[in-house]
């Protein structure tokens, strides 16, 4: 197996050549992804600011935290695939013009309706942003060394951007209003517009055929109704609920036809051949596990350091800031990591190592244990960050160079789709465990102990309104119950870790080095993949591709 392709490389404007230009192009792709990581997560402190200011019905307010997400993870395979049909440093510039406009209408807008399609737009901005930097690095870096390198630095931006949002989202609300929280953003992109125009190298794909668009909106259709569908299930909705079980029912339907669609195309938008390629499926596949496993589980440590602990929302932030750092050294140490231990053992052992963290935490009880937390913490932010620097770079390597933006598109959507099913599987677990022990607490009505059973939070509300003997028996059998259900949660999340210790023995023992020559035959061992002709973009006065309903 090899994650080698062939590249007849062609020069084009922009282009990158040996030296230090390519690291200038890596600073600028890392600023894309932190704008777009510290816009998903930076909202999250300044929803109450918004709800005071203007007023969103409970709907509403749902739809303006959830859209972002929601609309960029449906996109990416759409905009993935048209950069390599039509550029991808294109696509990118053209989400950076997005990404600052919508910010704008985010910033000044007066009512719910209009940050919901702000926050739509800048959904639509981040996908074109966020397979484009990978695709990029991917042609920037055709040394598979130095591009081991460039993603772990890349996936190391990705943790501080995650972790600066809320703390950044916080520094502004205390000095200005809620709309600076996205003002914050159109700077950045009037630098990184004419820098990026000026730096960044054009490539595409192949361009063989017209560019199917009627797949790419079938895709986007399915991938909404899925995650749509997953992000109620992990809201706690009813499976069966009509605007839960349509939109999965619906995306799954248009995800099939899709994929069987692809299959028979001459010229297909994704290639699905790639998945047949031991070392890329498997990949793809680490990644839904391991977020699968440790989405849900961060949201549920939180709840945990916030009400069973008593903590502060900035004490929390700083308790779980270990996680952060150590997926920051993780990310940094990742290159010299693969070229050590190879992508087979350094992804066996980064699940392992997370699941050791994971069982570490089962240790957690009523009280606070900071050397425990701490502890397992670091070993978690450790372990998952070296899991998927495994993944995203074996996946990325062994991708066609001309397919690097449907290659990325396929990882960022696969790290979508386990985050929103890793929320509600274990948000599932969580309540199996936790309900059924706030159904005979005495002196406590069968009313009270059922609406208690939703939410740790909401028995705490319901205790203090029975208040007495009942209220406090409450409000310890539901302290008790929660921690209960996270060790449940914790062995169940173990379990998914380790199958994707086993699932991870699929991947290449060695990483493959071999430089991406022009002619190089491809060796034996690879599966029957077409391969690419070119790693570097046609001269640009090559005609757009056709397009084909």
């Amino acid at each position: 197996m090899s994650g080698t392709t062939t590249a007849a490389v062609r020069p084009s404007r922009g282009a990158t050549g040996p030296g230090a230009n390519r690291w200038v192009v890596l600073v600028v792709l890392c600023v894309s992804l932190l704008l777009v990581a510290l816009d998903a997560t930076v909202l999250h402190v300044a929803v109450p600011a918004v709800t005071e200011d203007l007023r969103p019905s409970a709907v509403e307010l749902l739809w303006i935290v959830d859209i972002y997400p929601l609309v960029c993870a449906s996109l990416l395979i759409l905009f993935g695939t048209l950069g390599d049909r039509v550029g991808r440093r294109r696509v990118l510039l053209l989400g950076y013009a997005l990404f600052g406009v919508a910010s704008a209408v985010a910033a000044l807008a007066h009512n719910g309706e209009t940050l919901i399609l702000a926050r739509a737009l800048l959904g639509v901005g981040g996908a074109m942003i966020m397979p484009a930097t990978l695709s990029i690095l991917r042609q920037v870096f055709p040394d598979r060394r130095e591009r081991a390198l460039a993603i772990g630095i890349w996936s190391a931006v990705a943790a501080v951007g995650a972790a600066v949002g809320p703390l950044l989202g916080g520094f502004l609300l205390e000095h200005f209003w809620w709309g600076s929280v996205f003002l914050v953003n159109i700077p950045l992109m009037l630098v990184s517009l004419p820098i990026g125009r000026m730096l960044l190298p054009e490539s595409r794909g192949e361009r063989d055929g017209p560019w199917d668009v009627v797949g790419a909106l079938m895709a986007a259709g399915g991938l909404f109704g899925v995650v749509l569908g997953v992000k109620r299930l992990g809201g706690g909705e009813d499976v069966t609920g009509p605007l839960t079980l349509v939109p999965l029912l619906v995306g799954v339907a248009l995800v099939v036809l899709f994929v069987r669609r692809q299959s028979h195309r001459a010229h297909p938008l994704v290639d699905l051949s790639m998945f047949r390629r031991p070392a890329f499926s498997t990949s793809v596949g680490c990644i839904v596990l391991a977020m699968l496993a440790l989405v849900g589980l961060e949201l549920i440590a939180a709840q945990y350091l916030q009400l069973v602990l008593g903590l502060s929302p900035l004490q929390t932030g700083l308790r779980l800031l270990p996680l952060t750092v150590a997926a920051m050294a993780a990310g940094l140490a990742g290159a010299r990591v693969l070229r050590g231990l190879g992508p087979r053992r350094m992804v066996c052992a980064g699940f392992v190592l997370t699941a050791v963290a994971v069982l570490t935490l089962t240790a957690m009880g009523g009280h606070d244990n900071t050397p425990l937390l701490l502890t397992g913490f670091v070993l978690l932010g450790f372990g998952l960050e070296t899991t998927l620097f495994g993944a995203y770079e074996s996946m990325l390597s062994e991708a066609p160079a001309d397919r690097a933006g449907g290659a990325a598109a396929i990882g960022e959507t696969s790290y979508q789709l386990g985050a929103g099913i890793g929320i509600a599987l274990l948000g599932s677990v969580m309540n199996a465990a936790y309900a059924p022990a706030l159904d005979s607490v005495p002196g406590v009505p069968a009313s009270a102990s059922a609406a208690a059973g939703r939410s740790l939070g909401e028995a705490y509300d319901v205790a203090a309104r029975l208040g007495g003997p009942a209220g406090a028996a409450l409000r310890d059998a539901a302290r008790a119950s929660f921690v209960h259900g996270l060790h449940v949660t914790l062995l169940v999340s173990a379990g998914l870790l380790l199958l994707g210790a086993l699932m991870a023995l699929r991947l290449p023992r060695v990483m493959n080095c071999a430089p991406e020559a022009a002619g190089a035959p491809e060796p034996a061992a690879a599966s029957p993949v077409p391969l690419a002709k070119s790693e570097l973009p046609a001269p640009r006065t090559a005609g757009k591709p056709t397009v084909s309903a």
